[in-house]
């Protein structure tokens, strides 16, 4: 068993998720719960220099920031990507 891990090693990115985006997602969802926007959330220096659109548009679509952050107001900010 071990071998046939050592053998998939270099392939487990392929596998994992990307930490920023969690990372990223644990932000917005903390923000979010604090009071914030989430326009004001995503122009956050911190997001904007960590995220492409592109991983914006995935941490929107995680599920527990769409909980977090309600169907309707991440529908309408993927849709202005």
């Amino acid at each position: 068993m071990a071998r046939i891990r050592n053998i998939l090693r270099p392939f487990s990115f392929l596998f994992a998720r990307p930490q920023m985006e969690e990372l990223i997602a644990e932000y917005v969802v903390r923000e979010h719960h604090s009071g914030r926007a989430l326009e004001a959330i995503l122009d956050d220096a911190y997001v904007k220099n960590r995220c492409t659109p592109e991983q914006v548009r995935r941490v929107l679509e995680r599920p527990e920031v769409v909980h977090a952050l309600g169907d309707d107001i991440a529908a309408a900010r993927r849709s202005q990507l």
